[in-house]
């Protein structure tokens, strides 16, 4: 049974190790999470575009698609960095301290066994002891009888030898008996501490270490489930994040795509017209038609063959040789072809595109820059941006002049609010002096006012550079259009609005179409349709509403927000009955509504 105990001993502490080794194997599992995650984000982060201006955000589907990818990549890492808090919450601290409660109560009960063996040890010494003594005391006492027995037998012995050996005898005998007693009890003694030591205290030790190493069996047990289920929780939000890249991969479309990019590079000029005829046997035909009437003007209108020459190199487009501006060309209707009845053509020139070339050249107007950038490259990204982005196509332009217009509106909006949010101050200052002084809020307002006027300026303006390039882009169109109907007609001039000089600050500026009133914005202000809710709020306090303007409340009452406070502490409100006023902004617990700002 002692060897029993050794080798509890030892399986208890296997257990125990075993335990620890588990431990061990769930920390470095949730390191290599840790990592992955780590490494996860970092990838993420790496690819991930960093903060660009609204101009140079990614617009397109395959490029949206990817971040969005990134955007669920990370919330996987995220998963992963879960599956990590759990196990070191669930598995390894449980673990950790189930190993520390187990050595503690191990060592108790292996001491207890230690005690209760150390006990039955001096037990047994004790019996072993009195054993020995009351055996050397029986051979004392068997001595003494042999002597007693010789000298009483001896005649020569005398009578005092006799008594005295007798004496020595009784003595001998009685502490034998003494002894004899004293190991009967040490001996009882002992075998009732062994009966109890095998039957009832190591029976009971063995148990309890039985019972704990049960409960170190269960507790793994319950760390290996609690292992799974960390990995089983994120499943589902793992599925969503992979059906989010699935869904990111379904939402690529190659003709949007396609079309973001005709819209971005699309400049809205013309294409190159096509070459005119140029006519080298007019001298032939005048011989054979001096008698016809046209003869006359073709003599006093002929045409340079180098200058016609010259002038359609000129026009090869943007990348060629531009025309010259002292030498204007000529309009696309000054040059007509007949036919002679013999089926050759010739030209026919007629006294319209004569006064066409002369008014051009008397009013000498401007013509657009050319934009020699083209060469290289990006035309848009070369040289310093102009306000009114002249220096774009004009479908680029439009587009960015559009987008202006769209911010100084969302501007002047925000100058009209606060406007009418000091307006309001003042009128409660001047009704309720102790509030405010009226004569404080007149430099702001002026400044507000200043604003409103220099953004209403600035509209005029790009709405006037708006119309402007709306209306080539339109006669272009309508040039377009009579171009493929009159598909036979050679083209000597491009329109004013096509033309092309060497310098770069003359353009062509229609009248500017009014788009804007004087009184569009004042109109803004009589409008007396109730405002729309934009929220609602409760009171937390109770308002009496005593002053004029100010709308009374009770505590807990129920209000729609019908303005947002402007910064003065007030905040306008209306009763379900309609009535509205303005109440203390602290004095509520407001809550907007979503979009509210758009209605």
């Amino acid at each position: 049974l002692k060897d029993q105990f050794d080798n509890l001993d030892k399986h208890t502490q296997w257990g125990i190790d075993f335990l620890e080794k588990y431990a061990k194997f769930v920390k470095e599992r949730i390191e290599i999470e840790q990592n992955y995650a780590k490494q996860l984000r970092n990838l993420v982060k790496k690819y991930c575009p960093k903060r660009s201006p609204k101009d140079e955000e990614p617009r397109f589907t395959s490029c949206i698609a990817f971040f969005n990818i990134l955007n669920e990549l990370n919330d996987y890492a995220g998963q992963r960095e879960v599956v990590a808090e759990e196990m070191g919450h669930r598995v390894y601290g449980e673990l950790m301290r189930y190993s520390h409660d187990l050595k503690t109560e191990r060592k108790m009960h292996l001491q207890e066994g230690r005690k209760a063996q150390q006990y039955l040890d001096m037990c047994w010494k004790q019996m072993d002891n009195s054993k020995k003594k009351f055996e050397r005391e029986c051979r004392e006492a068997e001595k003494a009888q042999q002597s007693y027995e010789r000298l009483d037998n001896d005649t020569n012995a005398t009578k005092a030898d006799v008594e005295k050996a007798k004496q020595q005898l009784n003595l001998r005998t009685h502490m034998a008996d003494e002894n004899k007693n004293e190991y009967a009890a040490q001996l009882q003694n002992f075998n009732g501490e062994q009966h109890k030591h095998y039957y009832i205290v190591i029976p009971q030790i063995y148990k309890q270490l039985q019972e704990m190493d049960e409960r170190r069996t269960i507790k793994l047990s319950e760390c290996y489930k609690g292992f799974a289920d960390s990995e089983r929780k994120v499943i589902p939000i793992i599925s969503k994040c992979l059906e989010g890249m699935i869904l990111a991969a379904k939402s690529v479309d190659e003709h949007r795509d396609s079309q973001l990019v005709i819209d971005c590079f699309k400049s809205g000029f013309e294409p190159p017209g096509d070459f005119p005829f140029e006519d080298y046997s007019q001298n032939i035909y005048r011989t054979i038609s001096d008698g016809t009437i046209s003869t006359p003007k073709q003599e006093g209108m002929r045409i340079d063959s180098k200058t016609t020459v010259g002038k359609a190199k000129g026009k090869l487009w943007l990348f060629g040789k531009k025309p010259k501006p002292q030498s204007p060309p000529l309009t696309p209707t000054s040059l007509y072809t007949s036919s002679t009845p013999n089926g050759s053509q010739y030209p026919i020139f007629s006294i319209e595109p004569v006064h066409y070339c002369m008014s051009d050249i008397k009013t000498g107007k401007p013509r657009i820059p050319s934009f020699r950038s083209l060469k290289r490259g990006y035309f848009y990204l070369q040289g310093p941006a102009l306000e009114d982005f002249s220096h774009l196509p004009p479908e680029q332009r439009r587009k960015k002049l559009q987008q202006r217009i769209d911010e100084l509106n969302r501007e002047l909006q925000k100058e009209t609010d606060q406007k009418d949010a000091l307006i309001k101050m003042k009128d409660v200052y001047e009704k309720n002096p102790q509030m405010g002084d009226p004569g404080s809020l007149q430099p702001k307002l002026t400044e507000t006012m200043s604003n409103m006027d220099r953004l209403r300026m600035e509209i005029h303006k790009n709405e006037a550079w708006l119309s402007e390039v709306e209306g080539k882009v339109a006669a272009r169109s309508d040039r377009r259009h009579s171009s493929d109907i009159n598909h036979l007609v050679t083209q000597g001039r491009e329109s004013p609005e096509g033309s092309y000089t060497d310098d770069a600050n003359q353009e062509v500026r229609g009248p500017p179409q009014q788009h804007a009133h004087p009184n569009e914005f004042d109109d803004e202000f009589e409008d007396d349709d109730p405002l729309p809710a934009i929220g609602h709020c409760k009171a937390i306090y109770p308002f009496d509403g005593h002053n004029e303007g100010t709308l009374a409340m009770k505590e807990g009452e129920i209000l729609y927000i019908i303005e947002e406070d402007k910064g003065d502490g007030w905040t306008r409100a209306r009763r379900h009955n309609g009535e509205e006023g303005y109440v203390p902004t602290s004095y509520i617990d407001v809550t907007l509504e979503k979009n509210s700002k758009g209605a």
